[in-house]
């Protein structure tokens, strides 16, 4: 390796090649990155210059720009650019080492601008100090969740401050410097995926529980383009966040980054191939099915949604296992979850072909009956808009004679009864349709509505009449 590296320097550089170093024995063994240092066997000696001078690890200097220095010293300047990069600073007091925080973010700016442009092809060394540095950086203990600093339990997100993060000036350049380097023409994968490897692809997960919008969003970004360049990849990224899901849903129910995990995901289900995988239809089944369980659910449900509904319209047959496993979760109390759930059923039936439609409809519509009957308006309004819905309404028309006895009851209790008015109407509305759709099948459902409320009347007063018998004995004992 190090007579390749050694060939590779004497090259005589192309004009689209501004770096393309020897690499450096001397200096390297000066160069410390919170890591071992690279230690030749044997060192040339090298003239003293500004590059090859030693310096001190800790100290944060202004070094020269890349373009302003020699090209057989730039390697030298980028890696110690990369060392003062790695520094700390406080940014809970802004005016605290004001001079040093700038000075590190005049060093990434250029990095980014460097690694963006491509004019510095770098070697595997750089690559890997590079890597290093960003880890440094990113990889960190996040701070512990606002409600868990108070001891209460989480609230709305919409309604809670976000969260702002004081090193984010010099955290967004770091990002934005990996993002770069990962999209850049001029990364090696074969190189590349020796240090973006498992262990970097599982810390940068974690970083998805970063209290801060902002830096989940660039992370969402990131393990995309990983996903997207790095194949070898894929199955561990898969993988990994099936154990996230796993962890959230049965174990804290608290994770932030659960709605960019499933953003990524909603674009490579829609790349996968079909037939689909058994593996894909587990990942179905085991994860992503079980997230509507959490109370959380409605700051994800959005690109759960999503999700699920890409699954069956890769695979029509999976429609029924889809409805079934949602029905499974059906929140009893939580009204603002059941108007999410009807409104993501609705979704997953415009896709839904008849058979499987066929096999699910009887334990769908006992909860839509249900539903029909909810005393928040807002429930039974969302299902009773089930009938604006064209494919819907051409499947209940195809099976009305299991349907209409299901729900039949239901709709005459809301036309009956429902404090409120708009219900009354639209549950009117329904009622029309059924009766121009099929008016024999109509008229029996009402004539056996009628039978049962006569049934209901008479045990009525039978129990009234048993307690007036109970109240007569006690009164005469």
């Amino acid at each position: 390796m190090f007579n390749k590296i050694m060939k590779r320097g004497q090259k005589k550089p192309s004009k689209s090649e501004s770096v393309e170093p020897p690499i450096p024995n001397a200096p390297a063994s000066n160069v410390t990155v919170n890591h071992a240092s690279r230690v030749a066997a044997a060192e040339p000696q090298l003239p003293m210059t500004l590059a090859t001078a030693p310096q001190n690890p800790g100290v944060v200097e202004v070094l020269p720009m890349m373009k302003d220095v020699p090209l057989s010293e730039r390697h030298v300047i980028f890696i110690r650019k990369l060392q003062i990069c790695c520094v700390f600073f406080d940014f809970s007091d802004t005016m605290k080492s004001a001079r040093e925080k700038e000075i590190k973010r005049q060093n990434l700016a250029e990095l980014v601008d460097m690694v963006q442009s491509g004019s510095c092809k770098m070697n595997e060394i750089m690559q890997e100090e590079l890597v290093k540095m960003i880890s440094i950086n990113i990889f960190r203990c996040l701070p512990p969740a606002a409600h868990e600093n108070t001891g209460s339990e989480a609230g709305d997100p919409e309604e809670d401050e976000m969260y702002m993060d004081p090193t984010w000036p010099h955290l967004q350049l770091v990002y934005e410097l990996l993002l770069r380097y990962v999209v850049s023409s001029e990364t090696d994968t074969r190189i590349a995926k020796r240090y973006l490897d498992h262990s970097f692809v599982l810390k940068l997960l974690d970083l998805f529980d970063s209290e801060d919008m902002r830096e989940r969003e660039y992370v969402k970004t990131i393990l995309h383009r990983i996903y997207g360049r790095f194949m070898v990849h894929r199955p561990f990224i898969r993988n990994a966040i099936n154990n996230i899901f796993y962890r959230f849903v049965f174990e804290t129910e608290r994770y932030n980054g659960i709605g960019e995990l499933l953003e990524i995901l909603g674009s490579v289900i829609n790349g996968f191939a079909l037939p689909m995988k058994e593996e894909h239809k587990l990942f179905l089944v085991r994860a992503l099915i079980p997230l509507h369980k959490p109370k959380c659910v409605s700051t994800y449900h959005q690109q759960l949604c999503y999700c699920v509904t890409q699954f069956v319209e890769k695979d029509y047959r999976l429609a029924d296992i889809v409805i079934n496993g949602v029905l499974k979760y059906w929140p009893v109390t939580n009204c603002g979850k059941e108007v999410l759930f009807l409104g993501e059923l609705e979704e997953i039936l415009e896709v839904t072909q008849s058979a499987e439609f066929q096999r699910c409809m009887v334990p769908l519509f006992r909860q839509i009956g249900r539903s029909l009957n909810s005393s928040h308006f807002q429930v039974a309004e969302r299902a009773l808009f089930w009938w604006n819905n064209e494919h819907i309404v051409g499947l209940i028309a195809d099976n009305r004679h299991v349907i209409l006895p299901i729900i039949f009851d239901a709709l005459e209790k809301n036309i009956r009864g429902h404090w409120n008015q708009a219900i009354n109407g639209l549950s009117s509305n329904v009622r029309r349709m059924f009766l121009e759709m099929d008016t024999e099948l109509f008229e029996e459902c009402q004539r056996q509505h009628e039978e049962k409320e006569a049934k209901a009347g008479e045990l009525e007063e039978q129990r009234d009449l048993a307690w007036k018998r109970l109240e007569e004995v006690a009164a005469q004992g």
